[in-house]
């Protein structure tokens, strides 16, 4: 169960001694947690009612404390629980309220609540999705979905299963479809993460090998890392290139 991180009402508020952020600086705070998550995408939960941040005299957004928690909170529901953003919004209004909420097991926190033996298989099959779950998780129709997958952007496995990574992946290519970035614009992207990915096992393919168990859980401790890193570094590559300076 889950209450208001704060423990006060509303949001987009500032106590007197409470210092407000730019949205780079919100931005920097959260990376460590959501390496994926984008200036476009605060702005995105900002449009849809989940953050209301301040603005200054000249209209840029200045965030408290507060609103980052939220934040943080709204990411971990659609990472963790895939919770459509409708529910998130009803979940956060019973914290304003200072009711408990119960949020389901999903994902990984599934895998800890019935067990396994830790070992990749395990982990894998408790984070698939079936079709329909990732529908109603992305909030996109069939139509959308089969086109993706035409373009390679999102597969499914022999039993028609998802990962659970691939909710994240069809939010994001309905976020970029909203600046007219059409799914065959980003095969490229796909195709870099796909070169990254390979990198990333030729890494850690020696220690998945290995007959100790220790070594074989340290891959996946290295894997995530590696993940994690490729993510920032794309991340900063591509401000460097467009030469963004964030506000």
């Amino acid at each position: 169960m889950l209450r208001t991180p704060t423990g006060g009402a509303g949001h987009g508020t500032a106590g007197p001694g409470d210092r407000l952020m730019s949205i780079g600086a919100v931005l920097a705070r959260l990376r460590d947690e959501f390496p994926e998550v984008t200036i476009s995408k605060i702005r995105f939960l900002e449009a849809e009612g989940l953050v209301e941040p301040r603005r200054s005299p000249s209209g840029y957004r200045k965030f408290s404390a507060q609103d980052v928690e939220r934040l943080a909170l709204v990411l971990r529901m659609q990472r963790d629980h895939y919770l459509p953003l409708k529910v998130i919004r009803e979940q956060l209004d019973a914290l304003e309220r200072g009711e408990q909420i119960q949020l389901p097991v999903q994902g990984a926190q599934r895998e800890l609540f019935e067990g396994g033996d830790g070992g990749e298989s395990d982990r894998r099959t408790a984070r698939r999705l079936g079709r329909a779950e990732l529908l109603a998780a992305a909030e996109v129709g069939e139509e959308d979905l089969a086109e993706w997958e035409s373009y390679g952007l999102l597969t499914a496995d022999a039993s028609g299963g998802y990962d659970a990574e691939s909710v994240t992946v069809a939010r994001l290519v309905c976020e970029l479809g909203r600046f007219g970035l059409e799914p065959r614009h980003l095969r490229a992207m796909k195709a870099s993460a796909d070169r990254d990915a390979g990198l990333v096992e030729q890494i850690v393919a020696p220690l998945r090998r290995h007959r100790n168990p220790q070594t074989r859980a340290h891959a996946e401790a290295t894997t995530r890392e590696l993940a994690a890193l490729s993510v920032r570094l794309h991340a900063a590559l591509v401000q460097s290139a467009l030469g963004v300076r964030l506000h």
